[in-house]
């Protein structure tokens, strides 16, 4: 089972993360970007992801991911981390949110991290 703290710990390992407090919750940004939150009690996150591979990742694996009503319209999913299989996964999923919201300059600059997911 992961943790928050383990998505903490893997966000915060992120070149230039900051984190931040924002609507009573965890919210973790990159360049000022947020590309991770980690809502209600700390038992899921929610990341950044194209809303064609959302749909596509809450239809095959819905006790894993879903959609917050009110995050329909982003590109945001929610995962359960007791759900995720290790610690791998939930490190793919960080990352991957993480390559989307940074800038250009910092993609360049940490090859190693790969391509940002998505169209």
């Amino acid at each position: 089972m992961c943790t928050s703290d383990e998505a903490r710990e893997i966000a915060l390992a992120l070149p230039e993360t900051t984190e931040k407090e924002a609507w009573a919750m965890p919210t973790f940004r990159v360049a000022g970007k947020m590309f991770l939150t980690l809502p209600d009690d700390e038992t899921s996150l929610a990341v950044r992801c194209p809303k064609e591979e959302r749909d596509e990742l809450v239809r095959a694996e819905p006790g894993k991911f879903w959609v917050a009503d009110h995050e329909a319209s982003f590109a945001w999913v929610r995962a359960r981390l007791a759900a995720l299989d290790d610690v791998d996964e939930l490190r793919a999923i960080v990352v991957d949110s993480w390559l989307q919201a940074a800038p250009p300059r910092l993609l360049q600059d940490h090859p190693e991290l790969g391509p940002p997911a998505g169209p």
